[in-house]
């Protein structure tokens, strides 16, 4: 019998929506329950967009468009980039993908060869190890625990450069929410200049939902020497709520964006003529709503804060950006609740959900088996509900 590709056995299914499925089978099943676990941003769009769509789909062509992206998308793509104070890239710097994620894995494929290291800090966004193993990268990986705030240093980042083709940067960062401020990101930008044969991918997909002033802050504008070597991904799906519509770029050198274009022309064709409709209004219309969720996205970080920190023994960094927060919950391990043992983080979730139905995604799915990632986007009134339910499983334990 024919037998798959062997980078099949190095696939692996999301962690994360697992969790969520497993969520969703006990809802279905009549249970009540809270979930703190996919990160999805939980809004809908402005009115704008869909008034873009019904007018795009009332003259569509039906045609393949460009494999770079329209020229449209491409402008309103760049007018972000400069209001986010990222200036001097024209059309043949940037390009569009089917969402980040395909973004970061057209990228793998573009800059690493099999056998090549990519390093990224630990706590990571689970996608990138997978991405990594199934392009046979070899990884680097660089543990930033609780105790460090979940930050890289500009020793920690010294010391693991050597021999790596690609650094992978994500900043806000998802799960933990932690945002490096502006000198922080200069301390790294320094050590990234000592290593001219190092590609720079920085993940920047919540770069608009930072909170307390702390501003986004970025490599090229703090040392314009890296511009050639680092790439920035940016998507609509977290800013403007709309992970659906499956929308993504990267801006950084021509010959990356020319060489991104070329696989899209393999893989995907086109972002389709109604979403980069879509797309083009999000980036180009009233920002009323992303500014309104992002303050909201801050007062209710503000209540999970204040809940981690109530609890005996759990740490919880302050995350200021995103919407996630990732409290260290290793208090917790050796003890029980109503008889279940808890050793480590996936106990500790599953002995959550099962006992008091909220759903947490285990620390462990990204790298740091002390924590767990809470995402606050659910519906309003279920946050506290869930939080209190999350209190009192701590209470209960023995």
């Amino acid at each position: 019998m024919p037998t798959l590709a062997a980078r099949m056995s190095r696939a692996k299914p999301s962690a994360i929506m697992a969790v969520a499925e497993k969520a969703k089978q006990l809802k279905a099943a009549g249970r009540d329950i809270v979930s703190f676990s996919i990160g999805v941003p939980n809004f809908l769009p402005g009115e704008h967009v869909y008034a873009a769509v019904r007018e795009a789909l009332a003259r569509d062509s039906g045609q393949y468009g460009s494999n770079r992206g329209a020229d449209a998308l491409l402008d309103a793509f760049l007018k972000h980039l400069e209001q986010g104070g990222l200036t001097g890239y024209t059309r043949k710097n940037v390009a569009t993908g089917i969402g980040a994620k395909h973004v970061l894995y057209n990228l793998a494929e573009a800059l690493l060869d099999p056998g090549d290291t990519i390093a990224f800090a630990v706590p990571y966004w689970t996608t990138y190890v997978d991405i990594a193993e199934i392009v046979d990268a070899k990884m680097r990986l660089l543990p930033c625990p609780a105790s460090q705030n979940y930050k890289l240093t500009p020793a920690q980042l010294d010391a693991a450069l050597p021999g790596v083709k690609v650094f992978l940067f994500n900043n806000p960062n998802n799960p933990t929410g932690m945002v490096y401020t502006r000198d922080e990101i200069a301390a790294l930008a320094d050590v990234l200049v000592k290593h001219p044969d190092v590609w720079v991918i920085c993940d920047d997909i919540y770069n608009r939902m930072v909170f307390d002033g702390v501003g986004y802050h970025n490599f090229v504008n703090a040392r314009p020497e890296l511009r050639d070597r680092v790439i920035h991904v940016d998507s609509i799906s977290k800013t403007y709520g709309m992970p659906g519509w499956r929308v993504g770029f990267i801006a950084g050198p021509e010959m990356v964006a020319q060489a991104f274009t070329t696989l899209n022309s393999n893989h995907i064709t086109n972002v389709p003529e109604i979403v980069t409709a879509a797309a083009v209004a999000a980036l180009s219309g009233p920002q009323d709503v992303p500014a309104q969720k992002c303050a909201e996205f801050q007062a209710r970080r503000d209540q999970v804060l204040a809940a981690m920190n109530a609890i005996p023994g759990v740490v919880c960094p302050r995350p200021e950006g995103a919407f996630y927060v990732f409290p260290d919950i290793s208090c917790a391990f050796g003890k029980s609740h109503n008889g279940v043992k808890i050793a480590n983080d996936v106990d500790f979730c599953n002995a959550l959900l099962e006992a008091k139905g909220v759903a947490c995604v285990p620390g462990s799915a990204f790298g740091e088996p002390h924590a767990l990632r809470i995402s606050y986007t659910c519906p309003a009134e279920q946050l506290p509900k869930g939080l209190e339910r999350f209190r009192e499983f701590f209470a209960e334990l023995a």
